[in-house]
């Protein structure tokens, strides 16, 4: 008795397919493809996954461009759309949250320049540097991030963490980047009318290296546009909106974001090419 009522709860699989209208031959053709899709699926979410090990927040678009020669040496061909479905699939598409904290005070006895970059084409390396301050979390407080970004590679090019929105920061985030830069002649510096760059000591060092100065006039976000993008993707793409155990902790991350964003991330602006890639092409 129990063995007839286990026998009517199967069928085979001829007489599944032939419920359908189908042959066996047709279903063994779609699992063969279903096999080889989620094969193919798995290869394409190993490849993104060793990808976001260093750039963990990367979007599709780039993603496409940056992993082309990956996915054609594992026989794969990968478009845009693909690419974004099978990473929805597997739940791995980027999430932004936005963030934002005041680190500008433009109210001070200091003198404040125009803004002499309006609507200038830039055409080269070190031809205007911007500048900007964000913070960064860490459990005993915040600390401040201070960058100088080239505005025609969209290279960092000098940088600072302290623990304090004081002056000596900006300070040596620029001096760096004087530092390391070959020529430097007819450079202007922009930035917004915070008190440390309208300070007397910055901008005689600025003077002193015969460096223009460009300032923000109203709506500072936006006459700051660059400045401000690059502390997103730090923040967005390379998780610096985290909260960091201390100081040097911070640091640590601050300093291999910058280098990854610098020597890694494609920017659609560049032509899917990285900032040192363009800055040492024509600096």
């Amino acid at each position: 008795m129990i063995a007839k009522e286990k026998s009517k709860r199967f069928a085979s699989l001829t007489t599944i397919t032939h419920c359908f209208g189908l042959k066996r031959d047709a279903y063994y053709k779609y699992k063969s493809r279903a096999d080889k899709r989620l094969k193919q699926e798995q290869l394409i979410i190993n490849i993104v996954r060793k990808r976001r090990k260093s750039l963990p927040r990367e979007g599709v678009r780039k993603l496409t461009r940056s992993l082309d020669k990956e996915f054609v040496k594992a026989n794969l061909r990968v478009g845009r759309d693909t690419l974004f479905n099978v990473l929805r699939k597997h739940q791995m598409l980027t999430l932004r949250k936005k963030t934002s904290a005041r680190t500008t005070n433009s109210h001070h006895r200091f003198y404040k320049y125009n803004n002499i970059i309006k609507n200038m084409e830039v055409t080269r390396s070190n031809q205007v540097w911007v500048s900007d301050i964000t913070y960064i979390r860490t459990v005993k407080g915040f600390c401040y991030l201070a960058l100088i970004t080239d505005m025609y590679s969209r290279k960092i090019v000098g940088y600072d963490l302290s623990d304090s929105m004081e002056l000596k920061g900006c300070v040596r985030a620029l001096n760096k980047a004087i530092n390391q830069s070959k020529d430097i002649k007819h450079l202007i510096h922009h930035s917004d009318r915070g008190i440390q760059y309208c300070s007397n000591v910055y901008k005689q060092i600025l003077k002193r290296k015969k460096i223009n100065i460009s300032m923000t006039e109203e709506n500072h976000c936006y006459e700051n546009a660059m400045a401000e993008r690059v502390n997103g993707i730090l923040k967005d793409e390379f998780y610096l909106d985290q909260t960091f155990h201390n100081m040097a902790h911070a640091k640590r991350a601050a300093k291999n974001a910058i280098n990854l964003y610098n020597e890694i991330r494609l920017h659609l602006s560049l032509d899917y090419k990285t900032p040192n890639m363009v800055y040492k092409l024509s600096a």
